[in-house]
């Protein structure tokens, strides 16, 4: 059995859908796929295929089997390119997730650019607030806030984020600026439910003090951070958010940031792949173009905290 064609059958046969169409791709009868696939199947004494006249499904095996054949099958190319002297640049297809907000700011003009500097590469970017699993739904890239669990993952720490306590210029006049976190008990305040609960925001000294909760007074609580913000320079109240989701206002003067000093600890930025020894050669030249980015991006947002 040759293996690697096996590999590439399968792999076709999962990305369009079903064999026969996988047969049609490649130029190859569908009795011939299906045999090499269930050979290949044999051979690991595994289901890799759930069967069904509707859908191509994987099982949990052939879900971590096809990862790996994408990866063996991107290499091999490699090196023959390089053999025969033929290599000049990357390419193939790269998927790509971040969270909605932060992908569209911070992420989507690094992959723009990316796409400028290697014009033989595509890109598949998905933008949710979910954390999408990355052998499941078949990302070879993500952008991860927050602290991370243990895993096989690789991680790449591209920066940080805040949590912080704006409102707009107008309502500060009307109302004045906080100067400790006990002063929102004075406030009135716009809730993030994601972000931030209605029930407490946590607040510690410089970052590294002990967790100090405070209930504010919500007149409004949303779930969004858009919606927040919009409340917030509309002058309802402050409001709680992660300093990217307020950034574009905080540029143009619609909100202003207070209680800097008493933000808890910041939340970490990853860029997160897969664990391998070796990466394909688009996704270490994705990891080289964006990390830098991202990370420069960050440190020159408006938002950053000062000493």
């Amino acid at each position: 059995m040759d293996r690697l064609e096996a590999m590439s059958l399968l792999v076709t046969a999962v990305e369009e859908g079903s064999l026969s169409a996988a047969g049609r791709k490649l130029g190859v009868p569908l009795p011939t796929v299906s045999r090499k696939v269930s050979e290949l199947e044999s051979h690991l004494k595994t289901q890799l295929l759930v069967r069904s006249t509707r859908k191509l499904g994987l099982t949990e095996a052939g879900t971590a089997y096809i990862a790996a054949c994408k990866r063996i099958l991107e290499w091999v190319d490699e090196a023959e390119e390089q053999a025969t002297g033929e290599y000049s640049a990357p390419r193939g297809g790269l998927a790509i997730t971040a969270p909605v907000a932060f992908g569209r700011l911070h992420v989507l003009p690094v992959v723009n650019g990316f796409l400028l500097r290697f014009p033989e590469i595509n890109v598949r970017m998905t933008l949710s607030d979910r954390n999408v699993d990355l052998i499941e739904d078949q990302i070879d890239m993500a952008v991860r806030i927050g602290e991370l669990p243990d895993s096989t993952m690789v991680a790449t720490r591209v920066g940080a984020i805040r949590r912080v306590v704006c409102g707009s210029p107008a309502y500060f006049k009307a109302h004045g600026t906080p100067q400790t976190p006990e002063d929102l008990n004075a406030h009135m305040c716009v809730a993030f439910a994601i972000a931030s609960p209605a029930s407490s925001w946590t607040f510690a000294k410089n970052g590294t003090g002990p967790a100090k909760p405070v209930r504010p007074v919500c007149r409004l609580a949303v779930n969004t951070a858009e919606a927040a913000v919009d409340a917030a320079i509309a002058g309802i109240g402050l409001t709680r958010v992660l300093s990217y989701q307020a950034e574009q206002a905080i540029r143009q003067g619609k909100l202003k940031i207070v209680l800097q000093d008493d933000e808890p600890a910041p939340i970490p930025v990853h860029l997160m792949h897969a664990g391998q020894n070796i990466l394909p050669l688009k996704m270490r030249h994705f990891l080289e173009f964006a990390a830098p980015r991202i990370r420069k991006a960050l440190g020159s947002t408006p938002t950053k905290r000062t000493p």
